[in-house]
């Protein structure tokens, strides 16, 4: 299970505090959906890494090799990017920006015509926070989402942080995202949209956040491997051998 989280300059925590406990909280990995918090170029996972350390964390420079990060704490540390545009045009140039040379790209919604833009992009990875801002989400982009596989975040964390009338509302908007993603089959991830390592929740107090808006434990479960299952899926279709899905190029294939 992978948990998607906000590390510094964007959020209150280093990578390696995100690391070091949700690595406590027994997830395998973390996304880290900071654009600067990680340098893309080193690709992340757990396969070694020259130099890094928790830095950080003693009030030095943060570390910023996912390989140094994945190797000390023994858990994935993936790059990615989480484009909050004000209008889809602006979205979609951040989207060919980034998906070269990133894991995993998500786009804030909470507007209209930008969850639709997210869900109608294939190049999308995940909406993120889509009735956030008062966003309407419905049956047209929920079919949408499932054609291109765009997964549809549940946001646990105002349900986790808030109080009183807006956590009501949150765990409001939650039961009606889940009764449509459901409905429609559509794919989803599940977080609590960490700012800091002290926000971060184990999968088991999650599990209890989804019971409360009509989730089964296993369903809340799924949702925090899907994150995993995107990166492994993102990963292999940047590797040298990947040429289409369901065909790699192996000892006989000739470039050009």
């Amino acid at each position: 299970m992978y948990e998607a989280v906000h590390a510094h300059p964007d959020g209150e925590a280093t990578v390696a505090r995100h690391a070091a406990t949700a690595a406590r909280q027994g997830y395998d990995g973390i996304v880290v959906r900071s654009r600067d918090a990680l340098d893309p170029a080193t690709g992340g996972g757990r396969s070694g890494g020259d130099g890094g350390s928790a830095a950080g964390d003693r009030g030095e420079s943060p570390v910023r090799d996912p390989n140094a990060l994945a190797e000390e704490y023994g858990i994935d540390v993936v790059d990615a990017v989480e484009i909050d545009a004000d209008d889809p045009t602006s979205a979609s140039g951040a989207v060919g920006n980034y998906r070269s040379d990133r894991t995993v790209v998500c786009v804030v919604g909470g507007d209209d015509a930008l969850n639709r833009f997210a869900v109608e992009q294939a190049r999308v990875d995940a909406l993120v926070r889509p009735t956030a801002g008062g966003g309407d989400f419905n049956h047209v982009l929920a079919k949408a989402a499932r054609e291109n596989a765009v997964h549809v975040e549940f946001d646990f964390g105002p349900a986790l942080r808030e109080t009183g009338g807006k956590r009501v509302r949150a765990l409001s908007d939650l039961r009606k995202l889940r009764e449509i993603v459901d409905h429609y089959d559509a794919p989803y991830v599940v977080s609590a949209n960490a700012r800091s390592h002290l926000q971060l929740r184990a999968p088991r107090e999650l599990v209890s956040v989804g019971e409360a808006v009509g989730f089964d434990a296993e369903a809340v479960r799924e949702g925090l491997r899907a994150w995993g299952d995107i990166v492994e899926r993102n990963r292999e279709r940047r590797s040298e051998s990947f040429i289409e899905p369901g065909v790699r190029r192996g000892r006989y294939e000739e470039d050009g």
